[in-house]
């Protein structure tokens, strides 16, 4: 038996997720979350699997933030299983768990990066109403970059990556492997 079957045989709570979800974060991918949580067994460990290129990271936040209540109101353990590729907002939900929870199959990769921004301002009208409109745009931008870092300090807590190391990387992509991941602590282990 090899190291990776050895690894496995320690988790076989993993091998058969409750919630599987895979494609774009969205509100589809929300409406499947929810659906399968309501068919998954009311007790014992939940397995949540994921598989993204990314996508919405508030529908990401909002899928681990049930699941955060779901922990605290019932006690219920949950596991994260990351397939293939967790990738931004996939890495976002991954921070919703705690470290000793999370997972990934062998090869997986994991990529954290900044959040992005496509905005236009138009500057028509009465002057007081463009600073008013640009106001709130920083505003919108401050709040996101605060967000940003609530969820670096989630994904990194209890690993071995600082919040100035996570900062700088993530803002070239910053793509993790496997082997990486938890030699880093951002994972328990792999399967």
């Amino acid at each position: 038996m090899t190291d990776t079957e050895n690894r496995a045989t320690r988790y076989p709570l993993l091998s058969q997720p409750h919630i599987a979800l895979q494609g774009t974060v969205d509100h589809d991918m929300y409406a499947r979350f929810r659906q399968q949580l309501a068919d998954a067994p009311a007790e014992g460990p939940l397995v949540i699997a994921i598989s993204t290129l990314g996508g919405d990271p508030e529908v990401a936040r909002l899928m681990g933030d049930e699941l955060r209540l779901l922990r605290d109101y019932t006690g219920r353990e949950t596991l994260f299983l990351g397939k293939v590729a967790v990738y931004s907002a996939g890495a976002t939900f991954m921070a919703t768990f705690p470290v000793d929870r999370r997972f990934l199959t062998r090869g997986t990769r994991i990529m954290i990066h900044e959040r992005q921004m496509t905005a236009s301002v138009d500057l028509s009208g009465p002057l007081k109403m463009q600073v008013a409109n640009l106001k709130a745009k920083l505003h919108e931008i401050e709040e996101s970059v605060r967000i940003e870092e609530e969820g670096f300090r989630d994904i990194i807590a209890g690993s071995h990556v600082t919040f100035e190391e996570v900062q700088k990387r993530a803002s070239s992509n910053w793509y993790i492997e496997a082997e990486e991941a938890r030699d880093l602590g951002l994972v328990l282990d792999l399967i």
